[in-house]
């Protein structure tokens, strides 16, 4: 059978199954299950919205490789790729190939994790009483949009690059697909239309999810809602509106910062640096501070920045002198990273912990969005800008500023949320360059070489699909 849409037919096959050819047996494979089958009842759909979870675990998403490769093509310098893959190699180099099988593995999850919320939201009314159905439409949603935000960020333009309405973002699927036709070749929509499809279905699980969380312990909550939210308008620009999303997020005594920097990341202790060893260090829980996580044991899920950040195991990315010039004296969190000598390059210690849970949202990004969009926008929503900077600067023991700037902002969140997927976006909404590794030249903030290709097999299979441009 030919793929013809993009993403899509590993997710029809884990809810068709195959048919079986054997006309002479007629007998249904025990592999096939019909979603009328599949969603017969309350607990149906209960189960389907668990692997709408799941699909988030996945490496190729947010069990790191989409926060890895986004990182490693923003780098101008931070950080350095020093193993022997491919992929990561080609992204650290800014010259992704249309082949690259880790870009065609995340647009391939990603739309498998779509299909997924598609068929629960189709089945929604099955649940048993309206507050289950209004809290997982709004799980099932608010997984759609995470997703599809950062899908369009990464194989579409930016926001400010040109004009949104007619650049191409990414397909918008929004009704499940059961069986591959030729209705199935879906062309991209605008970025404009992906980013107003995210808002619109953030705004409604926002207002559908009940204040303590879904149906789940691990489910998203209207504060992840929120969260999200500020994310998207931040990246817009919208400055008010994304300050009072990230103030709805904290909105909430259930929430607050940790103690001390190293709780994130699952240190019990704040000197985590008393020996070669990380001091301290547990399982990588939730905490008071994480908004939503992907949840990670030994018997689920993947946490890929483990593998490749941490030194216990493959150690293939060292931190570079640039970024830890950036700590000023007393910064408690330069104990996440170990002290270069002459002969070992420093690495960060954050992904330590093997079974670690990814953290997506934290209330400290959301304090430093929040004090970001109030600055530029000149408002006061929910505290002074100075008021939410002081707060991170406090967390890790420097001395309170008298007056705050848009570049001490940003310097604080270029520090706290290091290596975990932001820089991509932020240097392409603050207008920031980066640099080729190679030759040292510098590339714009919307150099084409800064956006992932279309996946080869997704253009050769589905006509209606353009590529970006550059490749």
């Amino acid at each position: 059978m030919k793929k013809i849409v993009p993403g899509l037919l590993t997710a029809v096959l884990l809810l068709g199954g195959l048919e079986s050819c054997n006309n002479k047996l007629n007998v249904q494979p025990v592999s096939y299950i019909d979603t009328a089958q599949a969603f017969n009842n309350s607990s149906d759909v209960q189960a389907a919205l668990v692997g709408c979870y799941t699909g988030l675990q996945s490496a190729n998403l947010y069990g790191g490789y989409l926060q890895f490769m986004t990182d490693l093509l923003a780098d101008n310098g931070d950080e350095s790729f020093v193993g022997t893959f491919t992929q990561p190699q080609e992204a650290q180099r800014k010259a992704l190939l249309i082949t690259n099988s880790q870009i065609s593995a995340t647009w391939l999850s990603a739309y498998d994790v779509i299909n997924r919320t598609n068929n629960v939201l189709a089945n929604i009314n099955k649940l048993d009483t309206p507050a289950q159905q209004a809290s997982g439409e709004g799980e099932a949603k608010f997984i759609r949009s995470l997703v599809y935000f950062d899908l369009v960020r990464a194989y579409g333009k930016a926001w400010n690059d040109g004009t949104p309405a007619s650049n191409p973002g990414v397909p918008l699927v929004l009704a499940p697909t059961l069986t591959v036709t030729a209705e199935s070749n879906v062309s991209r929509n605008t970025v404009a239309e992906v980013y107003t499809q995210i808002i619109t279905d953030l705004t409604t699980a926002e207002a559908k999810l009940i204040t303590g969380g879904g149906l789940n312990s691990f489910s998203a909550t209207r504060y992840a809602c929120a969260a999200l939210l500020a994310r998207v308008y931040l990246q817009q620009g919208n400055y008010p509106a994304a300050a009072a999303a990230a103030n709805r997020a904290v909105s909430t005594t259930s929430l607050a910062l940790n103690g001390f920097y190293g709780a994130n990341f699952g240190y019990t202790t704040a000197n985590v640096s008393t020996s070669s060893i990380p001091a301290g260090l547990t399982t990588n829980a939730n905490t008071v501070e994480d908004i939503f996580a992907i949840q990670v044991t030994a018997q689920s899920g993947t946490n890929q920045l483990n593998t490749f950040y941490a030194r216990n195991r493959r150690a293939d990315v060292t931190i570079q002198p640039q970024f830890l010039t950036l700590f000023e004296a007393g910064d408690s969190r330069a104990l996440l990273y170990t002290t270069p000598t002459a002969t070992t390059p420093a690495y960060t210690r954050k992904y330590d912990a093997l079974y670690g849970n990814i953290k997506l949202m934290r209330v400290d990004e959301m304090l430093l969005t929040r004090a970001e969009a109030n600055f530029r926008a000149g408002t006061t929503t929910g505290a002074t800008p100075l008021a939410d900077v002081n707060a991170i600067r406090a967390r890790a023991g420097l001395p309170a500023l008298t007056t705050v700037t848009l570049a001490a902002i940003l310097k604080e969140r270029r520090i706290e949320l290091a290596f975990e997927g932001f820089r991509l976006g932020d240097i392409k909404r603050n207008m920031e360059s980066t640099a080729d590794p190679l030759t040292n030249a510098t590339i714009a903030w919307n150099a084409n070489r800064l956006v992932f290709p279309i996946p080869f097999r997704e253009i050769n299979a589905n006509p209606n699909l353009v590529q970006n441009a550059g490749y």
